[in-house]
């Protein structure tokens, strides 16, 4: 009864625990590498399908052949590198001390709810790097100062819909369109090469990850999400690309 209480229990955590690395933009191999390590801490064995918008698992005890499956959604969260590389360091402390599902619980959930970098941090760091990008492709001091400016307002308006629940499809158009407008409108009143500023005013929008993953899960026979991931990154991009269409017909009539 103990065993059959234990295996119920850990398949609920691996099912979360899977959900959130999948979630926060990892790939696959990774998700099933660092589930398959805990189970072999318990003893378990663990069969994985990750499907487009779901997981579906199965861990068997195999002494006494007792198996459990669970069916968990992929919520979509924000991409963080350090919860993930928290999270697989996590499977490797359990792998390495066997401590009891109650105790990975709680580890897990700590993880999970620990305060993550400032968010006006964060904005900062985004619109600088922006506005480098301005940089990069041959653009000049006012000009990055424009991309800087756009990116920075942009950015927050895009954490502010997130929080109010705007669809993330919707909240791409608004953000892009805003962000491009304000520097097609600052522009006006400055010498500056406006292509090359209004491009990169949008840049922090492309989903990058999405489509590393997207090619990474391919590559790896995660063909399924792969192609979702894939999809998901190109309706961003088409997103970007009708608010960016917005305000250029707005300033320049025409979209060339």
């Amino acid at each position: 009864m103990n065993q059959s209480l234990k295996l119920k229990e850990l398949t609920a955590f691996i099912a979360d625990y899977a959900s959130v690395l999948l979630g926060s933009g990892v790939h696959c191999t990774r998700v099933v590498r660092n589930s398959r390590r805990i189970c072999e801490a318990y003893d378990m064995e663990v069969s994985m399908m990750i499907l487009a918008s779901s997981i579906i698992l199965t861990l068997v005890d195999p002494q006494t052949e007792e198996i459990c499956t669970e069916v968990v959604p992929i919520h979509q969260l924000p991409v963080s590198f350090e919860l993930n590389s928290e999270l697989s360091a996590l499977s490797w402390k359990v792998h390495d001390r066997h401590e009891s599902v109650a105790d990975l619980r709680r580890e897990f959930k700590a993880l999970c709810d620990k305060p993550r970098m400032n968010s006006w941090l964060v904005t900062l760091l985004v619109s600088v790097a922006n506005a480098c990008f301005c940089r990069l492709f041959d653009g000049d001091w006012k000009g990055m100062l424009v991309v800087f400016f756009s990116t920075f307002v942009g950015f927050r308006l895009l954490r502010w819909l997130k929080k109010k629940g705007v669809d993330h499809f919707l909240a791409v158009i608004l953000v892009s369109f805003v962000s491009s407008f304000l520097a097609s409108f600052m522009l006006c009143f400055s010498q500056v090469d406006a292509t090359i500023a209004v491009a990169t005013s949008v840049l922090f929008m492309i989903p990058g990850v999405p489509m590393i993953t997207g090619v990474i899960d391919i590559i790896e026979n995660h063909i399924l999400i792969g192609f979702a991931r894939l999809m998901r990154a190109l309706l961003i991009v088409l997103c970007l690309a009708v608010g960016l269409s917005i305000s250029m017909v707005i300033f320049q009539g025409s979209l060339l």
